[in-house]
């Protein structure tokens, strides 16, 4: 007989059918013992006489049984007159019970026992809207005529920022694993015009914060032919709405509307809203958790874009305003938490020259003959993956969110 899963069961009542998954709980009652079975679809309840001490939480099963209605159980239906196999047999104790509606151990404790951890409804449940975003992420910029790349993530010089990258032997001599796909996927404008990446992206950044991770899952995009970095904007804009959909339609978890138009506030009028000195070089997080609350007071808006940050604060590849003390640069903060970083790119190798002046060009030698060839206006953005589906389920820290999570002090599981 062929196996179903617990949300098919309502389409099956009277029928005899096969289940299988994890036994979530068992209660033995006087008369009557329930058995609740979880797979990956949700859970079924399996009525039973008496328990078999074998049923320990955490093993697993095949139930065959009966289909038979019950408005109190999941679904409506439950199983009765069942046959139970057991295909493995949990026979140690659990570190925590998966039954609770919320886990009773802390975070590291959690995370030491992941194998278990994110089988709790609340932990599988991020990592699906997690994967319901990067869905809807390829599905909004494939209507907007983006491509699909894959970049490399081991490369030959550590060009963005020396401090923070990861170095390791490569054949012999000297690689490091890549902080971005930027300078890659600014060249793939050349080839497709507009392009994105799903991927991991590693920072060797001494910072054991809840919003700081050493590898995270970086939602890149690059498009060419626009003419400034609102263009940019609209777009990503755009991408959200489809995210935040494909989410609805994936999970059933609602997210917070985004607005048609975003509002954007100055890198110099920000930081007089946040109540930050006027030569503040950088936003810091009191100072995002204040914009977030003037944007929420005074456009009913979860989301602000902050533009024209300082020049010195942005990425050699940075084009500049018209004023040149700032950029055409943007973060945009959700719920007070920056979740992307983006802006408009310098396109002519002139430019880039200029640049980086000062600096021996070689390292960079690869990357500055896309722009020798031609390449057109252009500017993308990168989404932290686990920052927004964090802030979407009002986790309080992103490894909450994130399966096998590499910081400053965990390698492993």
């Amino acid at each position: 007989m062929q196996r179903i899963l617990s949300t098919e069961l309502a389409a099956h009542e009277g029928e005899k059918v096969t289940i299988a998954g994890w036994v979530h709980r068992v209660r033995q009652l006087k008369k009557v013992a329930f058995l609740i079975v979880r797979d990956a679809a949700g859970f079924s309840q399996v009525i039973m006489t008496e328990a078999p001490e074998q049923l320990t939480e955490g093993s697993v099963v095949e139930v065959t049984a009966t289909v038979t209605a019950n408005e109190q159980a999941p679904g409506g239906v439950e199983l009765t007159g069942p046959e139970i196999a057991i295909l493995s047999r949990v026979d140690v104790p659990l570190p925590f019970e998966l039954h609770r509606p919320a886990l009773s151990a802390g975070l590291p404790a959690q995370l030491d026992h992941a194998a278990l951890a994110l089988r709790h409804p609340a932990r599988a449940r991020n990592l699906r809207i997690a994967a319901a975003a990067t869905a809807g992420f390829r599905k909004a910029l494939e209507a907007q005529r983006f491509i699909e790349i894959q970049t490399p993530k081991i490369v030959e010089s550590a060009t963005e920022s020396g401090a923070n990258v990861f170095k390791l032997d490569y054949f012999g001599r000297p690689g490091y694993l890549a902080q971005s796909p930027q300078f890659y996927k600014q060249l793939m404008v050349g080839v497709f015009e507009r392009v994105f990446e799903v991927g991991p992206v590693f920072r060797a950044e001494p910072s054991d914060t809840a919003r700081h991770l050493a590898q995270y899952t970086s939602l890149d995009a690059e498009m060419g032919f626009i003419t400034d970095h609102r263009d940019v904007m609209a777009a990503l804009r755009d991408t959200l709405a489809g995210m935040f959909e494909e989410i609805t339609t994936r999970t059933g978890f609602v997210p917070p509307p985004v607005p048609a138009e975003i509002p954007a506030v100055h890198f110099a009028e920000a930081l007089r809203i946040a109540g930050a000195p006027a030569d503040e070089p950088d936003l810091a997080p009191a100072h995002e958790r204040a914009l977030g609350e003037w944007a929420l007071r005074e456009h009913g808006s979860e989301f602000v874009y902050v533009t024209g940050y300082p020049m010195r604060k942005r990425p050699f590849y940075t084009h500049p305003s018209a004023d040149p003390r700032y950029s055409n640069g943007f973060d945009l903060l959700f719920r007070g938490l920056e979740i992307v970083t983006g802006g408009q790119r310098l396109h002519r190798y002139d430019d880039y020259v200029k640049a980086l002046e000062g600096e021996s060009l070689e390292p960079y030698r690869g990357y500055l003959d896309g722009f020798r060839y031609g390449m057109p206006p252009h500017g993308g953005w990168a989404i932290g993956l686990e920052r927004l589906v964090a802030r979407l389920v009002g986790a309080a820290n992103v490894r909450e969110v994130t399966a096998f999570p590499r910081d400053l002090q965990r390698l492993a599981p």
